[in-house]
């Protein structure tokens, strides 16, 4: 029961530190501090920033890249593939093809500082 509880929490912890890492390419708000200074009370519903607004509506990033929501966004990554081929007439003699990543799955590799090539 406590390394189920235990495990949880970690997948927690890292799912937490991934949004915020990928933020700029998720529906997530970016800009709290212009967000809240859209409030007019702290008992008042939350408002979204101008740049959560903007990104909404373009469905885009700043950078052009279309956004997405967690989810989809792991679902994208998860296309990237390790092929390992061998040809005709090699002798047990193996190579690695490694997919190239969009630039949508490189700039979320590299808001995760991790390299996309293994």
């Amino acid at each position: 029961m406590r390394a189920h509880v235990f495990l949880c929490l970690l997948a927690y912890y890292v799912e937490w530190h991934m949004r915020q890492a990928l933020k700029p390419l998720l529906f997530d708000d970016e800009d709290k501090a212009a967000a809240e200074a859209l409030r007019p009370s702290i008992v008042a519903p939350a408002q979204r920033s101008p740049r959560a607004k903007a990104k909404a509506a373009t469905k885009r990033t700043e950078d052009g890249l279309p956004v997405h929501s967690f989810q989809t966004l792991l679902a994208d990554l998860a296309t990237l593939t390790k092929n390992q081929v061998r040809p005709l007439g090699a002798d047990g003699t193996t190579l690695d093809i490694l997919t190239t990543p969009t630039p949508l799955q490189q700039r979320a590799f590299e808001l995760l500082g991790v390299s996309a090539r293994v």
